[in-house]
């Protein structure tokens, strides 16, 4: 299933510290139970796992937890944090394969923790932190960054999992913001970065079907060059720009 377990010691104390104090945790694809069994000795925890074989493994290392056979992407997770006692984190060594996906699941369930701890390819990770005006900014980063406060809690390097990848890993912690913005704010954000290598305004005429000229008018209005690149703007830009949007033409 293109799994890697993690056996570091010191990227398993790492995580489990960021966990400490939380009543229960929500841990997404637990594998072995690495992470599972020094979270359950605190913690009451509920694993999602898709694996039969892994469950089988998780009733011997970590039989304190509650452990489903469940698949995250499809699973209600708001619904299953709400069954365990607050503070409630999130906990994942999340799948490189669909690591985007269970991101954004995560994120539509934040209301209901009040962190998660996340390992994620250090590429992803990367993105995820990139500021306004790096290379790697991309919608990625807005989406997260516009819902939660983002640190890095340790790097995480390829010989720290069995078998070990062919790239580095990173952790990172996500506390979530009070944010106003929705599913149409998201999405002018992702047309905003249609093409990186394209000026916003050509990617928002393109997208908004609103001559070039209005859309040059409208960044202007918002204190932006006409030039600029979606990568250049924070998220107050952002705002602003979606705030002040002209009306499609077609």
């Amino acid at each position: 299933m293109g799994q890697h377990f993690l056996c570091s010691a010191k990227a398993v104390q790492g995580i489990v510290s960021r966990c400490m104090g939380c009543a229960g945790i929500l841990e997404i694809g637990p594998g072995p139970g690495v992470l599972t069994s020094p979270l359950s000795s605190f913690s009451h925890v509920i694993a999602l796992e898709v694996d039969e074989a892994m469950i089988d493994a998780l009733g011997e290392s970590a039989p304190e937890a509650d452990v489903r056979r469940a698949d995250a992407l499809k699973a209600d997770l708001t619904a299953i944090l709400t069954e365990l006692a607050a503070p409630r984190a999130v906990v994942s060594n999340l799948p490189y394969y669909i690591t985007g996906p269970l991101l954004t699941a995560v994120a539509g369930a934040r209301r209901s923790f009040d962190r998660a701890v996340l390992m994620m390819q250090k590429e992803v990770g990367m993105r995820v932190l990139a500021p306004a005006g790096s290379s790697e900014r991309g919608s990625l980063s807005v989406f997260l960054q516009a819902q939660f406060a983002i640190s890095k809690v340790l790097d995480v390097p390829a010989g720290a999992f069995y078998p070990p990848p062919k790239v580095d890993s990173v952790v990172l912690e996500f506390v979530p913001l009070e944010s106003d913005l929705g599913d149409d704010f998201f999405g002018f954000v992702r047309m905003g970065f249609t093409q990186p290598r394209k000026t916003l305004a050509n990617n928002l005429a393109t997208g908004l079907k609103v001559a070039r000229e209005a859309v040059h008018e409208w960044l202007r209005a918002c204190g932006l060059d006409e030039r600029v690149r979606a990568q250049e703007l924070d998220l107050d830009a952002w705002r602003r720009l979606f705030a002040q949007a002209p009306k499609r033409t077609g």
